[in-house]
């Protein structure tokens, strides 16, 4: 680490890119003998700006004539600050703020910068993750508080249409991770009860159980196992004409995909029913799954289920489980689910992720994606666009088109 006395120049340029300019700009400088104490270069639309600081003791002078030389041979603007030491050592507190939009507006961004000034934090840096199907920046930020910043960019978040999550940088945001998801309105774009329903010719009264559980006059349980009496008599050959109709969401099966890439376990916890949650986790390759499930006897639907019931309590408990198996603490824990029941599970991960969910499911995550591509999830944990296509094409795994559900 040079000594803070250490004569130092800052040196920006900028112009247009193309192969070598980097290269040929190192080239004169290491004849100088120059030390690089610090480098950022970004291209943005085929316009290169790169930023370094430099310390060469006595060449210094000598320093800034070759920069400038060169950076007018290549055609580019230069410009050089003389300085003492190296930068200054970040602050504690940092915290990596994603923000996703479709679109993201000007204004966004710059109400969540202000934010994020009037927190008393500072952005050192900022990258893009993606272009589409959502735009997504991903802000580096020292000196924050991380649970009161969350708070305060979630409403943010709600008056500019913008989906923000704050998470804890360095280590915190690397290494393995337990991925739960809920799977009715989440994995899938369906209610498996609801085909169970039309199958059965009872999807009114279903509905109307439904609707009394929302208005408070049945907990779930007891709306459940009200739903699943009137399922008695269908045919258990009527769970694969269900699992054939399931609609995966947009974006389902480029997650998991990644997700197993990256050597994450991932597991699905469903207040549905295992017959169906339990072949589409094999299809997909999630290592753990726990639903209900159904009482099966002579080939038929009793109306029954058979052992305890996965609740919201129950769903909590999953993700404890699961976590436990593979010796991770809760920290690194990521749940994702869009209802009520869904609630224990989003509070007790690590990062709890309300995907277009119910109106106090959002306020009560820790973040909320709110786009119909579950893919999205990727950009929250700093995983690119461009990784994800990388991927797929050394593979030969097709990208689906992000407007289409992925089967």
């Amino acid at each position: 680490m040079p000594h803070p006395a250490t004569d130092t120049l800052l040196v920006t340029v900028s112009g247009d890119d193309r192969p070598g300019v980097t290269s040929s700009l190192f080239d004169a400088i290491a004849d100088v003998g120059a030390e690089v104490l610090d480098l950022e270069q970004v291209v943005v639309r085929g316009h290169l700006t790169l930023a370094l600081l430099l310390a060469a003791g006595p060449g210094n002078s000598r320093l800034r004539d070759v920069v400038i030389s060169v950076g007018t041979e290549l055609g580019l603007h230069v410009s050089v600050e003389s300085g003492r030491g190296d930068n200054p050592v970040r602050r504690g507190g940092r915290a990596v703020v994603v923000v996703l939009g479709a679109p993201l507006l000007a204004s966004a961004v710059a109400a969540v910068s202000a934010r994020i000034a009037a927190h008393g934090a500072n952005i050192d840096r900022i990258r893009r993750l993606s272009r589409y199907p959502v735009t997504t920046v991903e802000l580096d930020v020292s000196g924050a508080d991380i649970a009161a910043l969350r708070i305060e960019l979630s409403l943010e978040a709600a008056v500019r249409g913008v989906d923000i999550a704050v998470s804890p940088a360095g280590l915190a945001r690397r290494g393995q991770r337990l991925v739960v998801m809920d799977v009715d309105s989440t994995l899938i774009q369906d209610e498996v009860i609801d085909l169970l329903a039309k199958h059965a010719g009872k999807e009114t009264e279903v509905a109307e159980v439904t609707a009394a559980a929302m208005r408070g006059d049945l907990d779930f349980t007891a709306s459940l196992r009200a739903r699943v009496s009137l399922l008695a008599g269908l045919p258990e050959s009527v769970l694969d004409e269900v699992r054939a109709d399931i609609r995966l969401t947009a974006g389902a099966r480029t997650l998991v995909r990644t997700l197993k890439r990256l050597g994450f376990t991932v597991a699905l916890v469903s207040g549905g029913f295992i017959e169906v949650v339990g072949p589409l986790a094999a299809e997909l390759g999630i290592d753990h799954a726990h639903a209900n499930r159904l009482d099966i006897r002579d080939g038929c639907l009793t109306g029954g289920l058979v052992g305890q019931i996965v609740d919201r309590q129950g769903k909590a408990q999953a993700l404890r489980r699961f976590a436990a198996a593979e010796h991770l603490p809760m920290s690194r824990t990521v749940a994702i689910g869009d209802g009520a029941n869904d609630l224990d599970m989003l509070a007790a991960a690590g990062l709890g992720i309300a995907f277009n969910a119910k109106p106090i499911v959002r306020e009560q995550a820790d973040t909320a994606v709110n786009v119909p591509y579950l893919d999205a999830v990727l950009y929250l944990l700093g995983i690119t666009r461009e990784e994800i296509e990388e991927a797929d094409e050394a593979d030969g795994t097709p990208t689906p088109a992000p407007d289409l559900p992925a089967r």
